[in-house]
């Protein structure tokens, strides 16, 4: 199948980065959501990193004005998804809001329409299981910050077929990623692990073992991990990552309890570098 048009459904942190490299990439890119205010930050936000990737060099001014001419803001999701090839969606990490998408999407795209989520730890299977195409149904799981982060997660469900892998597959690399494939199961294989990491640094934290600043200082220089556990969770939102530990130990066990010193961060209101604040506290 040959995809010319892609639909991004969410318009935060990670569908507009979706939509930047999708675009990049030489699709037609549809970003939906409905909030004008979001997309209209969103597309600002993606022209901010072109113009910063032109100044130094890895970008040019023909790539930036070509991305940006390729990208349609929609605020009506039946009108996004018209003409979708394919359909990624970016909402929150709440299962009842992703099916309830999912089901619209069914309803409003072509029957060839392949539908993939960003999730990083909810069932592709039960999502897959609320649309009339399950074997047309998989999850591409990018990062943070998408257009820097070389990697997608692409987990099949039970019915996946072979054919919406490999669209999966391509478009990805035409998006400039690489790719892993991961039979579905609670958290995949990062979030899996970097949840028991983040949990880990909190528990740490809340024991006085050592300060924020040291532990992630010590994972960076002793583990040689790009970032620290402290950082990577105030950039991805403590909500979030709250939110898959929840999940993790409901299906996975005790080992994935949050930490409490977590649920007390997000109740008050610290939830990262989108809030101000969260471990750290950010200037505008």
């Amino acid at each position: 199948m040959e995809v010319k048009t892609i639909v991004v459904i969410g318009a935060g942190i990670m569908g507009r980065g979706i939509a930047h490299v999708s675009a990049m990439g030489g699709f037609q890119t549809i970003l939906n959501d409905v909030s004008p205010e979001f997309l209209d930050k969103a597309k600002e936000r993606i022209r901010q990193d072109l113009k910063k990737g032109v100044e130094i060099g890895k970008v040019t001014l023909d790539t930036m004005e070509g991305t940006l001419g390729r990208l349609v803001l929609e605020t009506d999701l039946d009108r996004a998804a018209q003409n979708a090839d394919v359909v990624i969606e970016a909402i929150p990490e709440r299962i009842d809001l992703k099916l309830e998408t999912f089901r619209r999407l069914d309803g409003a795209c072509p029957s060839h329409t392949v539908l993939a989520s960003n999730t990083s730890a909810l069932s592709i299977t039960e999502m897959a299981g609320a649309t009339r195409r399950p074997q047309k149904f998989i999850g591409m799981h990018f990062f943070n910050p998408v257009h820097k982060m070389k990697l997608v997660e692409i987990v099949r469900g039970l019915e996946t077929n072979e054919e919406t892998l490999k669209v999966a597959e391509a478009v990805s690399h035409k998006m400039g990623k690489e790719t892993v494939e991961v039979k579905e199961s609670p958290g995949f294989v990062t979030s899996r692990i970097n949840a028991l990491i983040g949990n880990e640094a909190f528990y740490m934290l809340q024991e006085g073992v050592a300060s924020a600043r040291d532990i992630d200082k010590a994972l960076k220089l002793g583990l040689n991990h790009p970032m620290g556990p402290f950082e990577m969770v105030d950039l991805v939102g403590l909500d979030t990552r709250l939110s898959i530990l929840e999940f993790l130990h409901e299906t996975l066990g005790e080992k994935y309890r949050p930490c409490p010193l977590m649920v007390k961060y997000v109740k008050a209101g610290r939830l990262g570098k989108k809030a101000g604040k969260g471990v750290y506290e950010y200037s505008e």
